[in-house]
């Protein structure tokens, strides 16, 4: 064997050989702990229950443990939390799924036992430095710990007020779901009057407040998903529906400026032949289980895929802002926005609540209502 076929050779094992050690780091799942902080904790003044991730795994490992009550810093808020909004996040971050993410949120372990995003409740307390907020005024965000009576959040974080008239329900169901809406549209497919939509997957938390959000923008909105949701996105302002169980859309001879993609279960070439000539798509969702890449694979086939055409495909990374926050807040006061609630549960019944997420056929929102 020549030089150069050696070295490659080599090469290709050291790589392969790196790649497979990584895979298994981030495969590893550490031992859960077989007790709970709470057992310790008896005095039941100043506490609050929480409910806390102690490892990689299902929902039957979350904790609902008894903590003391937080102490805002200079520049916090102490939240009352009345209601947390469930996410297909949750489920990702509790199981460390795709492996990849696990670069982020902690190997063999979360960094954060934390759990839950989504929130909505009353401030209870301020920093000294404070100054948007008072005790008192209601309030909606995201933070890591909404599955808990308390939490505290940064002035400049992710929270903003509530309007007034809106249900803490309501403010719960929205922020990193109709946050991601907001952005696809809005930032990554600069959505223009006049433009003609396609959300796919559009019965689903983010694609619910997509037709809505296109439609405020002005856009002739089509919604995929489907026979028994047909109604629903009639009833949200789509202009036009598709019963996927029926019809598929790449096959159809409507074409659109713009496709917003929940469930990326169609190939870049398949969503190209819908698009007019110049025509944008955004994956924000997929359906992979792929356990070390997950949705990302279909983000690197829109990566690979946009080059080579004049037509473009993006990806999404959504992130939640309080500018975005209070946007959404003047369209739920305007009624331009509204959340669809799927099921409630209540804080004992997080397990329930995740698992009904992750089997993925949720109408809208679900949330969980703190005591």
């Amino acid at each position: 064997m020549n030089k150069p076929l050696k070295f490659l050779g080599g090469t290709v094992l050291v790589v392969a050989a790196t790649l497979g050690s990584l895979a298994l780091v981030l495969s590893h799942s550490s031992t859960c702990p077989s007790t709970t902080p709470a057992t310790a904790l008896t005095d039941t003044a100043g506490t609050m229950g929480a409910v806390h991730q102690p490892c990689y795994g299902g929902p039957e490992l979350l904790l609902l443990e008894r903590l003391r009550i937080p102490v805002p810093a200079d520049s916090e808020l102490l939240v009352r939390v009345h209601a947390a909004g469930v996410n297909p996040l949750d489920w990702h971050y509790l199981r460390g799924e795709p492996y990849i993410m696990r670069l982020m949120t902690g190997l063999g372990a979360p960094d954060d036992r934390a759990f839950g995003a989504d929130f909505a409740g009353v401030v209870a307390a301020v920093g000294d430095s404070v100054s948007q907020y008072a005790p008192g005024d209601s309030v909606f965000g995201s933070r890591s710990g909404a599955y808990g009576e308390y939490l505290v959040v940064r002035e400049t974080g992710g929270v903003a007020h509530m309007p007034s008239g809106v249900s803490f329900e309501q403010a719960a169901a929205m922020p990193v779901a109709a946050s991601t809406a907001l952005q696809a549209l809005r930032d990554r497919a600069h959505v223009a009057r006049g433009d003609r939509v396609l959300v796919n997957g559009a019965s689903g938390g983010v694609g619910t407040f997509a037709v809505q959000i296109a439609k405020s923008l002005g856009a002739h909105v089509t919604g995929v998903a489907s026979t028994r949701n047909m109604e629903l996105l009639q009833s949200l302002g789509a202009d036009a529906t598709v019963d996927y169980t029926q019809t598929d859309f790449t096959q159809d001879t409507a074409r659109y400026d713009v496709i917003i993609d929940m469930v990326g279960n169609h190939a870049p070439s398949a969503l190209r032949r819908v698009l007019v000539p110049g025509g944008r798509a955004v994956l924000v969702g997929s359906t992979s289980t792929e356990p070390f890449l997950g949705p990302l694979l279909g983000t690197l086939r829109f990566m690979a895929y946009d080059p080579f055409v004049d037509e473009s495909f993006m990806q999404m990374f959504a992130t939640t802002k309080a500018s975005d926050l209070a946007t959404l807040a003047g369209l739920m006061a305007t009624g331009s926005l509204r959340a669809v609630i799927d099921r409630r549960f209540t804080l004992t019944e997080i397990a329930e609540a995740i698992t009904y997420q992750e089997n993925g056929h949720s109408r809208g929102k679900n949330l969980v209502l703190m005591p």
